[in-house]
């Protein structure tokens, strides 16, 4: 009897540290997206896990206001441009762990490891195949010739998501050329630009545009509900640095009361299982290159992403959302 007793004594030992470890996670993703995978880590760790949702811009101010009574641990958000600024907000601590920099890309990590990439989205080319030929695509500034002059669709420019792309433009293609693309998708719009990439795709499936820029993972929603949608998908900047990605990711809150539960989260985020369900639920890449995506996403096919670190979406925002109004860009 006392040895069961000793034995009761020494699993609840083992198990109570890790119930006392709550993490509350701000995060701007959906709900839907994110309790599969919060459950899967409760029911393995007996690790609780309380979510906080709201808009990254929101939930930035809110750490930032909380300062060292924040409950948060984690920040998980969209966009390099929203991570780049909450880390410039100083409100994440860095990681270092071998895990993470052994599973997640150095394109998909901040220079100094306040946060890391954990799912990526493609935003490419989109096109109605009963009116173009792909021979006829091939970049994104090339949207911006004559020949697609009433033919293109855009979704608008206080989208963060346009704003990272024209943002890695820049660092590609310099400040002066990239405003002369601009002026040239301004010149070429089919009709005023659309306020998400959903009524875009839906806009070319109708025939009121050829092509447009979308993300991926709204095209395998819409696939989800439209299965015989006549648009397609193509990988813009194949020849040159390839197509422009962007991630979702999380990073350690500055003031977390949890700090080593946290990174353990994260680190188990970017491994196989957790990787699998990240990315399969929104129809996104996995961030780790070993984990192959989910055959409806490889069903668009392979292609070459550009490798520029994602945090340059951050770094040029403010140039880009200048060079977006000057064109006329809406």
């Amino acid at each position: 009897m006392m040895k069961r007793l000793m034995a009761f004594g020494m699993l609840m030992g083992a198990v109570t540290p890790a119930l006392a470890s709550d993490l509350v996670i701000y995060s701007a993703r959906a709900d839907n997206l994110l309790k599969p995978i919060v459950a899967k880590y409760e029911q393995q760790t007996g690790v609780k896990i309380k979510l906080v949702n709201d808009k990254a811009g929101v939930l930035i101010e809110k750490i930032k206001a909380e300062g060292a009574n924040t409950p948060a641990d984690l920040l998980i958000t969209v966009d390099g441009g929203n991570l780049w600024q909450a880390a410039q907000e100083n409100i994440l601590r860095p990681v270092n762990s071998k895990v993470l920099e052994t599973n997640i890309p150095p394109q998909f990590q901040d220079p100094q490891n306040r946060w890391f990439g954990m799912s990526v989205r493609a935003r490419t080319i989109f096109y109605n195949p009963t009116k173009i030929n792909p021979s006829q695509l091939s970049t994104y500034a090339d949207l911006s010739t004559p020949k697609w002059k009433g033919k293109l669709c855009l979704r608008t420019s206080d989208n963060v998501y346009n704003q990272s792309l024209v943002a890695t433009m820049i660092q590609h293609n310099g400040l002066p050329q990239m405003e002369r693309i601009l002026k040239g998708w301004v010149s070429n719009l089919a009709t005023a630009p659309f306020a998400n990439d959903t009524a875009l795709l839906e806009a070319i499936d109708a025939g009121r545009c050829d092509v447009g820029i979308a993300n991926t993972y709204y095209y395998g929603r819409l696939l989800d509900t439209k299965p015989n949608i006549k648009v397609k998908p193509y990988f813009a900047n194949q020849k040159w640095q390839g197509t422009h990605v962007n991630v979702s990711g999380i990073g350690v809150v500055k003031h977390s009361k949890n700090a080593a539960q946290a990174q353990k989260f994260m680190e188990w985020l970017s491994g196989a299982e957790a990787q699998n369900l990240f990315a399969d639920l929104n129809s996104e890449y996995p961030a780790n290159p070993r984990i192959a995506p989910d055959p409806k996403v490889a069903r668009w096919g392979s292609f070459k992403q550009d490798i520029i670190n994602v945090s340059v979406a951050g770094k040029n925002q403010r140039h880009a959302i200048m060079l977006m109004k000057k064109a006329g860009y809406k």
